[in-house]
């Protein structure tokens, strides 16, 4: 592609993919947590995910943190929260959110692990959850799990990613989503695998396909991977405050990208996020905070570079 998007927006999963893998937290923490979110200028924020609460404890509160959200009301960021289910889907919908995620993994191995079902199964299922979210006036995006490789059967052949792509937008998908599930793509591999999705779907100018992409850093190529995608025209990317993340099925997963570090590299860059970096490495400070332990975001440690440094992890006397 030839040169860079003006603009990527960029979707905050902290407080769903970044503590589901964490012990529960109280509400309230939360509740600060999103409130710092929200001011950082963050355009979309995935509140939490409306699942088990005894396969996921953490989302346990996914009405109170519906309800804290709209109390927030229309002036903030857009609202989504992930499901794995037609059900999860209707407690969504009920709970006043519209804007809905639905997990479909490209493997059987994390499909049968995440949601108790193979893939063809749960992308069967995409027609009933669309019926759901667009019943409620809502908008729906798959999010297609393990896409270039899976804890289980180890890498995801591009056919298989392409198929539930094409089988999502069929099914009544408004919206893709490609996610590096346990953080082994490299940005070769993300282009590759975005032009073949690009190419074989066959999308038109008027209508360019609505593709955003998802990366975890459990190998450190996740800013790469971004970075690639961006490249690759993709304005639709996920991240996580702090760097905190993982998935409960997906065995080694850990973290997102962080949101602080992506916006640094985006901005920097000259590709405009609408998200205050100071406001983001705040919100990443009072993640730390809450979950009560360190994040993986070395530009927490290191400072943006016009500012010097913001959070000190080491004392004064610590060598270089």
């Amino acid at each position: 592609m030839d040169g860079l998007p003006q603009h990527v927006s960029i979707r905050e999963v902290g407080l769903r993919d970044g503590l589901q893998n964490e012990a529960p937290l109280p509400t309230e923490a939360k509740v600060r947590l999103l409130e710092a979110l929200a001011s950082t200028g963050v355009p979309r924020i995935e509140l939490t995910a409306f699942v088990s609460p005894k396969a996921v404890p953490a989302m346990a509160d996914a009405d109170l943190m519906a309800s804290a959200a709209l109390a927030l009301g229309d002036a903030g960021p857009e609202f989504s929260v992930l499901v794995a289910s037609p059900g999860g889907a209707r407690r969504a919908v009920d709970a006043g959110i519209t804007a809905v995620e639905y997990v479909v993994s490209a493997a059987d191995g994390h499909s049968r692990a995440n949601v108790k079902a193979t893939t063809a199964e749960a992308l069967a299922r995409t027609s009933e959850v669309a019926d759901i979210v667009h019943g409620a006036g809502g908008r729906l995006e798959v999010i297609i799990a393990t896409a270039w490789d899976c804890p289980f059967d180890g890498p995801t052949e591009p056919d298989r990613t392409v198929r539930v792509a094409a089988g999502a937008l069929e099914r009544g998908a408004d919206a893709l989503a490609v996610a590096d599930t346990i953080g082994t793509a490299t940005p070769g591999r993300v282009t590759a695998l975005l032009r073949r999705i690009r190419a074989e779907l066959t999308p038109t100018a008027a209508s360019p396909l609505p593709l955003g992409a998802h990366f975890h850093n459990t190998r450190g190529a996740g800013l790469a991977c971004a970075w690639a995608a961006v490249q690759e025209g993709v304005t639709w990317l996920d991240a996580s405050v702090g760097g905190f993340g993982g998935c409960p099925f997906a065995p080694g997963a850990s973290g997102n990208i962080a949101t602080e570090e992506l916006v640094y590299l985006l901005e920097d860059s000259g590709v405009a996020t609408g998200i205050d970096l100071d406001s983001a490495l705040a919100a990443a400070a009072l993640a730390e905070e809450v979950v009560g332990k360190p994040g993986a975001s070395n530009l927490l440690r290191a400072g943006d570079r016009k500012r010097g440094r913001t959070h000190a992890s080491a004392g004064p006397d610590a060598a270089s």
